[in-house]
């Protein structure tokens, strides 16, 4: 029987290797990379930062599957192509972006920022205790991440909102749906977590127009995508105290320069993009589940809508 072939084509040696390492114990599947000679006859391919031109490179790919949550990471002619496109949906990884949003929300809620800066400045000073009830929560984007961390921070005894392009029914969450609602979900809020699809509708939201709805000082927390800041914006919304500080982990341009004013910005703490991250053996284990449904004409499990872009 022959072996279908999977290309794994990914920006980042460690990342590629490690999906080939646990292929290998899959005896149906021939994992090679890009510069193997068999990649241009693939039938599959497993991805993380691909090549522009992988439809090129590999004519003919029944599948792709992003090693990821995420697609926008993908080539645009992805999108265009009759190729179906999936994703990797992870408890693990639900879980890991929930930690770090709590984390961040700690931050704040719990003012660790102020307690930092005055480390700094060697001064001593106590804040009256915010308890979850009295921190209101709000959450963009209410896909399967999104809708986890709502429902997670609710069962915390924070108030929580949640807004998405569609609307949405969570217990214990209000939530909010399309451009209309908008105001309504920012004007009382304490801090704003973004986890978003990015795109084209969403491309830059956290910018100028979206921030100034916001109360005051309120706090931001984007482990969503880059590109949907605005950087000059936020940067400026920081400096005015319309945001009240930032935890950032994702950013248009990675890693981050060296001379980016957000490396030293007094109210941002810079994370590297690690808020969470698929285990190999999930990604794997969810992409041979998709060949064989392919192979056996099923439906695809994490399907993207391509017009939708998530």
């Amino acid at each position: 029987m022959n072996k279908s072939i999977v290309v794994v084509d990914c920006d980042g040696p460690q990342l590629a290797e490690e999906i080939c390492s646990v292929l290998a114990d899959y005896t149906e599947v021939e994992a090679v990379l890009p510069s193997h000679p068999s990649a241009q006859a693939a039938h599959y391919a497993s991805c993380w930062f691909p090549h522009p031109e992988l439809l090129t490179h590999c004519p003919n790919l029944k599948l792709v599957q992003a090693a990821s949550a995420g697609v926008d990471h993908l080539p645009e002619a992805l999108f265009t192509s009759d190729v179906p496109l999936c994703r990797v949906v992870d408890d693990n990884f639900r879980h890991g972006m929930f930690e770090y949003a709590l984390w961040g929300v700690l931050h704040f809620q719990r003012y660790f920022d102020r307690a930092i800066h005055n480390q700094q400045q060697k001064r001593w000073q106590l804040y009256a205790q915010r308890p979850s009830h009295a921190f209101r929560v709000g959450i963009m984007g209410l896909g399967e991440i999104g809708s986890y961390l709502a429902s997670q921070f609710a069962s915390l005894g924070y108030p929580v909102s949640g807004w998405a392009r569609s609307e949405k029914t969570l217990a214990g969450v209000d939530c909010f749906a399309g451009p209309n609602q908008l105001d309504a979900f920012c004007h009382n809020l304490d801090i704003l977590i973004n986890v978003l699809p990015l795109t084209a509708q969403t491309r830059g939201i956290l910018g100028t127009p979206l921030l100034n709805r916001l109360p005051q000082g309120t706090a931001l927390i984007n482990c969503g995508r880059g590109d949907h800041m605005v950087n000059h914006e936020v940067i400026a919304a920081l400096d005015s105290g319309q945001l009240g500080g930032a935890v950032i982990d994702v950013f248009p341009i990675e890693p981050l320069p060296k001379d980016d004013p957000m490396w030293t910005h007094p109210n941002v703490i810079v994370t590297p993009h690690m808020a969470s991250s698929a285990q190999v053996s999930v990604i794997v284990a969810q992409l041979i589940d998709n060949i064989a449904r392919v192979e056996q004409h099923r439906p695809l499990r994490n399907h993207v809508d391509k017009h939708r872009g998530y």
